[in-house]
């Protein structure tokens, strides 16, 4: 069974529940149809073989690409990580957490620490409906950064805490296991770098239930993993005192700064558009 590590108890209790649904899909195959111990059924043939080579290049592709901001977004994200955990503590109960990884107070630890930094963070919270392309409504909540870039043109960039555990299944094949293991813990990166990692680790999850016979369920799928960082976000400032419009990261010349207002910011499945005061 899957268990996330940095998830607070609803996010874990969820996550178990998708563990019993893909148990109980398995158990349902064909009494005749047989797995060896890495459940990497049908997987060995020269065309499931050139498949997983695609999907480990188009990962490492997507990965590899970053900017001088993303890579100071993701140290500073880092840094905020290791001093909360070293504190240890849930600031919303008072009480010791396991590591300090309440994912609400760690969220919003690092959100602050973004927007203290002179980052211009936010709190997000994406929400989906039902539709014939996403079967079940959900949420997710994560961190971005609304950065400009030389052109003048402001982008988003998605801050994902327990990124790698977004993608672990149950009893997965040997591949599929390889490519979440490939994935960084904590995911810094714009929408477009995102978006590519999300169809390559989609399109491995439909092909491993494919080799092990079994039913993917809607979670796994395309629209509704996109659904959980690339819909229109609640775009929340982390302090709770009056609002304070701060700067945001300017890529390329520090002298030049655009103010942003949270509640002004949109972003859709097809492109970004950030509306700038």
């Amino acid at each position: 069974m899957v268990m996330e590590e940095a998830m607070d108890g609803e996010m874990s209790l969820s996550n178990m529940v998708l563990g019993f649904l893909e148990d109980f899909e398995r158990e349902r195959r064909p009494e005749n149809h047989h797995d060896d111990d890495e459940g990497s059924s049908g997987g060995d043939t020269a065309e499931s073989r050139a498949f997983w080579q695609t999907q480990h290049s188009q990962l490492h592709e997507a990965l590899a690409k970053t900017s001088q901001a993303e890579s100071r977004i993701r140290a500073d994200t880092e840094a905020a990580i290791k001093t909360m955990r070293a504190a240890g503590a849930c600031s919303c109960s008072g009480r010791p957490a396991a590591g300090g990884d309440c994912r609400r107070c760690m969220l919003r630890h690092v959100a602050e620490r973004l927007r203290d930094a002179g980052y211009n963070s936010a709190l997000c919270k994406s929400k989906w409906t039902r539709s014939p392309d996403i079967p079940a409504s959900g949420e997710h909540s994560y961190v971005d950064v609304v950065v400009q870039t030389r052109s003048g043109k402001a982008v988003r960039v998605v801050v994902e805490l327990s990124f790698r555990a977004e993608f672990e299944m149950a009893r997965a094949g040997a591949e599929y296991r390889a490519l979440v293991a490939a994935l960084p813990e904590v995911f810094v990166g714009r929408a477009d770098r995102l978006r590519g990692v999300v169809k390559a680790m989609c399109a491995a999850a439909k092909q491993c239930m494919k080799e092990n016979n079994m039913h993917m369920g809607p979670w796994r799928k395309h629209k509704y993993m996109q659904a959980k960082w690339l819909g229109t976000p609640e775009r929340t400032a982390p302090v709770a005192a009056a609002p304070v419009v701060v700067p945001s990261v300017t890529v390329g010349s520090p002298a030049k700064h655009i103010k942003f207002r949270a509640s002004m910011l949109t972003f859709d499945f097809g492109r970004t558009a950030v509306k700038v005061v």
